[in-house]
């Protein structure tokens, strides 16, 4: 054998131990989403989380589309399109008819929730990061922006961050 075989072989034989040492070990499978892991360590207190549309107690969606949080993103990743109210909605002009938010675009820096005037769109930390196949699948709709829901603490108040 020669002397760069001889080296090798050492390192086989530890790679191997460190199979072997894992074998014994127990396994643990989560059923996830039903089960989340356990944070090792709490969200930083400026983590922004995920994009979500509020709606008012009325179930509407609270976004009177000024285009504000457009107008405010750097990255450019908010696409709005205005439709006129129906005519019982008497405390607004507009609304969004089309509300998407490139995920992939966005840069998270929280100047469309600052830019808001309605407090209509927020950040939330509950919403999962989520892992597609496809790029059209982080373009976030209406609908899906307005399906996420905030987390309440023990108190029953909203955890969510502005």
């Amino acid at each position: 054998m020669t002397w760069w075989e001889r080296m090798y072989v050492p390192e086989v034989f530890k790679g191997l131990a460190t199979t072997l040492k894992h074998i014994p070990q127990k396994k643990k499978t989560l059923q996830y989403p039903e089960e989340r892991p356990e944070r090792l360590r709490p969200e930083p207190e400026r983590y922004r989380g995920m994009h979500r549309l509020t709606k008012d107690p009325d179930g509407r969606v609270k976004c009177v589309a000024c285009f504000m949080c457009a107008t405010a993103c750097p990255a450019d990743c908010i696409n709005i399109v205005a439709q006129p109210t129906p005519d019982e909605w008497t405390d607004r002009e507009k609304m969004p008819a089309v509300f998407e938010i490139n995920e992939l675009r966005c840069i998270f820096c929280g100047y469309c929730v600052e830019a808001c005037p309605e407090d209509a769109i927020r950040m939330d930390t509950n919403i999962t990061v989520p892992v597609f196949g496809r790029r059209e699948d982080f373009i976030f709709d209406r609908d899906r922006l307005l399906s996420h829901e905030p987390r309440m603490d023990l108190n029953g108040e909203y955890m969510s961050r502005r």
